[in-house]
């Protein structure tokens, strides 16, 4: 009753079951680590101390931005230069922008500064003149899956999709930090821009896709297995009404 079990057939369906079933537990085993990975360093950064109760310290010494020097105070010199407003940017449900001025720092370098969060359809305050020292929370450059990013396009001139060294490279002629700070003390007219945890460090929607992730592949496996099932009961059956003249 089982030869058609030998047929190329088979030997396809077979061949396909056997690579499909490891493959997808494989696959949700990655998934399942990749959420665990996740919980862990949201568990660690939760027993860590604040970065921003942490001593401040130059800038250059805080880079390159990861896990444990983001959202670390960070203090530069230099003269303020151009500014941009980031639009779209929500702070506590209210709508406006980030103003974004470039600090020349000695050292030949701009550095984006966020210097508050303006409500929409204010005036940004001008930067102020001469030889500045800033300290603000360290953050690293925005991409367009970071939150708030709104990186539609077709902006105006003067203004800005995401806070980074890419999006301001042909912009402005300085060499720019691959990374920015938001002031802790901003001046009237503008409200300080909190720091955002660094990223993979909060158990945000992408962890817990993760875990949906985990879930589908397991599901997955468990089908090709329904399937495989299903298929040899049809055959079977097919064959015995074949056999008892049934299927004439």
């Amino acid at each position: 009753m089982y030869r058609f079990l030998k047929t190329p057939r088979w030997w396809g369906i077979n061949v396909f079951v056997l690579l499909a079933i490891p493959f997808c537990l494989f696959m949700g085993t990655w998934q399942m680590g990749k959420f665990e990975d996740r919980v862990d360093s949201h568990q660690e950064a939760e027993r860590a101390p604040d970065p921003g109760t942490l001593k401040t310290e130059p800038l250059d010494a805080l880079l390159p931005v990861d896990k444990a020097t983001s959202g670390r105070h960070a203090e530069a010199s230099g003269r303020y230069g151009e500014q941009f407003l980031v639009p779209d940017r929500e702070l506590d449900g209210r709508a406006g922008a980030y103003v974004l001025t470039l600090l020349k720092t000695d050292g030949g370098k701009s550095l984006p500064v966020v210097r508050g969060w303006l409500p929409a359809g204010a005036k940004a305050p001008a930067p102020p003149s001469g030889e500045v020292t800033v300290v603000g929370a360290l953050q690293a450059s925005e991409t367009t899956g970071t939150k708030g990013v709104r990186a539609a396009g077709g902006l105006p001139e003067g203004q800005l999709a995401m806070i980074s060294a890419g999006s301001l490279v042909n912009v402005v002629p300085d060499q720019v930090y691959d990374a920015w700070v938001t002031l802790t003390d901003s001046p009237a007219g503008l409200t300080p821009v909190p720091a955002a945890a660094a990223a993979g460090t909060s158990l945000d929607l992408k962890a817990f896709q993760n875990l949906g992730y985990t879930a589908e592949w397991f599901v997955f496996a468990g089908f090709v297995v329904f399937m495989w099932f299903r298929l040899l009961r049809r055959e079977t059956e097919a064959q015995r009404d074949e056999a008892l003249g049934l299927g004439l």
